[in-house]
């Protein structure tokens, strides 16, 4: 009879034993998804249009001139061209690929979009000369469009907008650090785990 009774207290032991078990795994699993859902929230929070803008100005002199008769007679075009521009470098981090690994609890980044520049110049034309044998056209015109952008291309490299443009950027990412860190995560970019935001400015090569 006594037998009868340790076992059975042994197989109610067992029960709620293997009862709580289960019960702690489904409250790991639980809180594994619920972290899993927050970065996930988190990527898609900071996945937008990152912009930073800069505004450039410049004077150009545009000549040009049609010769005829062995150079002898010739017709000149000239014009003064202001310009002034808008630009932006932008960042669109839906187009950020990432991993997630939830047995290691690492988020990986597996690339970062390249910056996009847009330039928008306002051109105004002064102290316009022209002749009918040499008039301006849509080729010209198209001409001095692309000189502007190609001159305030250069403006941005020797200017701090695109530096600026990443700092934001690593602001931006920034965020994902300090969620990952704060449930005990680990972000990694370039095979190596970024640890703080200068170790990720460093990566980006800021």
């Amino acid at each position: 009879m006594l037998k009868r009774i340790l076992v059975g207290a042994v197989v109610v032991v067992v029960i709620i034993l293997a009862f709580k078990f289960c019960e702690f795994k489904k409250g790991d699993d639980s809180t594994l998804d619920y972290n899993t859902n927050l970065i996930q929230q988190q990527i898609v929070n900071v996945g937008k249009l990152v912009v930073t803008e800069g505004h450039f100005s410049e004077v150009i002199t545009f000549k040009n001139s049609n010769k005829y008769f062995l150079d002898m007679i010739s017709f000149e075009k000239k014009a003064i061209v202001i310009v002034n521009a808008k630009v932006t470098v932008a960042y669109d981090l839906h187009q950020m690929k990432y991993d997630i690994d939830e047995k290691n609890k690492t988020i990986t980044i597996l690339s970062i979009p390249k910056e996009e520049i847009a330039i928008y110049p306002d051109i105004q034309y002064y102290d316009v000369e022209q002749s009918k044998f040499n008039e301006f056209t849509g080729a010209d015109y198209n001409k001095i469009n692309k000189t502007v952008k190609a001159n305030m291309a250069k403006k941005v490299d020797k200017s701090t907008l695109k530096t600026n443009a990443k700092n934001r950027l690593v602001s931006e990412i920034s965020k994902m650090l300090i969620l990952t860190n704060s449930l005990g995560w680990k972000l990694q970019y370039n095979g190596e785990v970024i640890e703080n935001e200068s170790q990720l400015q460093q990566d980006l090569k800021l």
